[in-house]
Parts: C-alpha cells; structure tokens; sequence
C-alpha cells in the first residue's frame, strides 16, 4: 500500500465534498431510526453501510472506510500535510485508478444531486463537457476538460464521477484512466466501488464536511517524483498533486 501527501494548499480539492451546496449541521444521533424520505444505508447491491454489510474482516480497515483487496490491486492513501489526516483512498487497477472519499450527510435526504449540479457548473467554468449517464450506481457525470499532452497537441483530461447517497454518509468515486470511457475496463473497479464498506460513526457532523480516514499501522514514509499533470490540476477529481508518501507493503 502507498500513502501519498497533499499539500494543505491543495486541501480543498479534498476536504470539502467540493461542489457540494452549503448545508446545515448534522443534528446529532439519537437512534439508527433514519427520518422518513431519508436515503437508504447504500445501494442494494453496495458499496455498504457497516449494520448491512456482508461479512468483511479480511478488508483493510481505514477506519471510515473498509476496502476488500483483490491481485493486482494497489492501495494509495492521500494525506493532507498541514493536519496530516488522510483525506481519501486511491485503488490502482489494471491502469485505471478510483478515488474514494466519504462524507457526512443528514438523515432527512442525500448529496449527490446538489453536488453534481455544482459539478456541471464547475466543468463549464473551465469550457469542459459534461454527459450525464445511467450506469450501475444510478446517474454518473463524465466531465471533459480541455488540456494539453506531454507532446502539446490539444486534448482532453476525462473523468467519471459516481456517487451513492448511504444513511447519513456519502460515497463519493473518481474514476480516470481508461476504465473512464470504456466500459469493460471499468467492471473491474465498479467491483471495488460495490465492495466497499462505510462505518460513518455516530459522531455529529456537518453534512458535506469530510470524513478522514486512518492510517494503517506500520506505515513508513517515502519519496515519490513529482507528477503535475494530475486530475487536481484540472478541477476534475481532486487528486492532489504527487509529493512525500508514505508505503507499506502487503
């Protein structure tokens, strides 16, 4: 497993549900009853809330969030440097990467639709494109920036965002490299977003505000070269800049 630190400049690709409408405070937790019209504890067929899931003790544990590992796969942790709290998780699967970050919600109704309008607009700030699809977690955003390649031939940088409104949490997916557009690349990670397990906590919270991860024990810091052409150059999918990491192998 790799952890890779961000910037606290950069924090805020990652530490708000980014695109998210202002909201008021998550009242605190008196029962798991959820309020009438609230949103389900996660999609039938995952990602989990932690009371439904499936038996899961062989996943890695990052606390807010617990992940199955699969071969092949690899696991980044994004630490944010200023706090040092791990603002999201990154799976690497066979060239394609999914970026993982949980946030608070209210009971009474979800995020995804107030934050995918906000990404819309943010996608046209930047003269980019956005299609709305129907895929396997409901409506899925793929956003097209214009950018320049290594070569300086015009392009575009592409990413999928998915997300799962879950009972008083959200989940929300970045999905890029090539699994972004092709579909039978993308069942491989769709698997790894349908797998995983939320345990939100009962602690109050302010819907938007995001959920920090922990770390696991017996992580060792190390130096990765620097990488600008990133999905938070682009606005895209809040991916900090590459800088410190911290690994763990197995």
């Amino acid at each position: 497993m790799i952890f890779k630190r961000k910037n606290a400049k950069n924090a805020k690709n990652g530490n708000e549900a980014a695109e998210a409408p202002e909201a008021t405070a998550d009242e605190p937790v008196a029962s798991d009853a959820e309020a009438p019209g609230a949103p389900a504890t996660g999609h039938e067929q995952g990602p989990f809330d932690v009371d439904d899931a499936p038996e899961h003790d062989h996943y890695i544990d990052l606390g807010a969030l617990k992940v199955e590992p699969v071969e092949g796969m690899q696991l980044r942790l994004e630490v944010e440097e200023g706090s040092q709290r791990v603002i999201a998780a990154a799976l690497e699967l066979d060239g394609s990467r999914l970026q993982l970050q949980v946030f608070a919600a209210p009971k009474s109704s979800g995020l995804w639709d107030g934050i995918a309008a906000q990404i819309e607009e943010s996608i046209a700030a930047q003269d980019g494109k956005i299609d709305r699809v129907e895929g396997r977690f409901g409506t899925e955003l793929i956003a097209r920036v214009p950018a320049e390649g290594p070569d300086g031939t015009q392009g575009y940088m592409v990413a999928r965002f998915i997300g799962v409104d879950g009972g008083r949490w959200f989940l929300r997916g970045v999905i890029g490299g090539p699994a972004t557009l092709d579909r039978a690349q993308a069942e491989r990670l769709e698997d790894r977003f349908a797998r995983v397990v939320v345990d939100r906590g009962d602690q109050p919270m302010p819907p938007t505000e995001l959920i920090p991860l922990t770390m696991p024990a017996g992580a060792v810091a190390r130096q990765e070269p620097s990488d600008e052409a990133t999905e938070a150059d682009s606005g895209l999918g809040g991916r900090p800049e590459r800088g410190p990491e911290i690994t763990q192998i197995g």
